[in-house]
């Protein structure tokens, strides 16, 4: 994946981009830099880009906006960057599906290796076998397809998941009715360790039971399980 992985870098602070450009080249990435909304359209015309990082303060449209832009459109690889003080921007940008986030100031090897989870899920998905030993999964008048990664509503409306919300939900159908902690769904779904502040996880969970639950303040199919994590409460039936 490194040799072919074409990294997009959107920050309007030039020393920035010199630096990443420069470091993730270095591990043998191809890596294009960008200012502004504009110039990342223009990237993106040129060529297969496999995942942005995106800096949420921008001259223009914001990293927000685009991050909404860049999901609604294609599956790539979004991780955000955020200053200090952008909690809320931070979340309201997983919220949009970027999957991943890193504060600035940053170290350079944090970002290779957050760049090096979200490639490596993606690789995951197109090298694993064509057909999966359990390729559909039925739970609550929900149908999940683990192959076209299609999900579909009691009623059989078509539910669109952003990536990382996909590999939640099938952690959660693979391990349904077992209390699964934060680290360990992170593990399934995410493919790296967290970190002492990271709720990612919460945030994809949140992002689950608004579109799976009739009542997302009072979930019955994702429930907490105070100080231990998440359990997924359906009987689930596979094919």
């Amino acid at each position: 994946m490194t040799d072919s992985a074409h990294i997009l870098i959107v920050d309007d602070q030039q020393e920035i981009c010199d630096v990443v450009q420069e470091y993730l080249t270095g591990e043998n990435y191809r890596v294009s830099a960008a200012h502004d909304g504009a110039g990342m359209r223009r990237v993106l015309s040129q060529g297969h880009v496999d995942l942005v990082i995106l800096d949420l303060v921008l001259p223009g449209e914001d990293g927000l906006t685009l991050a909404r832009a860049l999901r609604s459109e294609s599956g790539i690889g979004i991780i955000i960057l955020t200053g200090r003080g952008e909690t809320v921007d931070r979340i309201i940008g997983l919220e949009m599906g970027a999957d991943d986030y890193l504060p600035k100031p940053f170290h350079l090897r944090e970002l290779l290796a957050r760049v090096k989870a979200v490639l490596r899920r993606a690789q995951d998905r197109t090298s694993a076998s064509p057909q999966p030993a359990r390729s559909r999964a039925r739970f609550a008048g929900w149908n999940l397809d683990l192959a076209s990664r299609q999900l579909l509503s009691p009623s059989g409306e078509e539910v669109r998941l952003t990536t990382g919300e996909f590999d939640l939900l099938a952690a959660f159908v693979n391990n349904a009715n077992q209390v699964l902690s934060r680290d360990r769904l992170l593990d399934l779904a995410r493919n790296r360790e967290s970190g002492p502040f990271d709720r990612t996880i919460d945030v994809q969970v949140g992002r689950l039971r608004r579109k799976l639950e009739d009542d997302p303040e009072n979930p019955t199919l994702i429930k907490t399980v105070r100080g231990s994590g998440y359990i997924f409460t359906p009987t689930v039936e596979t094919s």
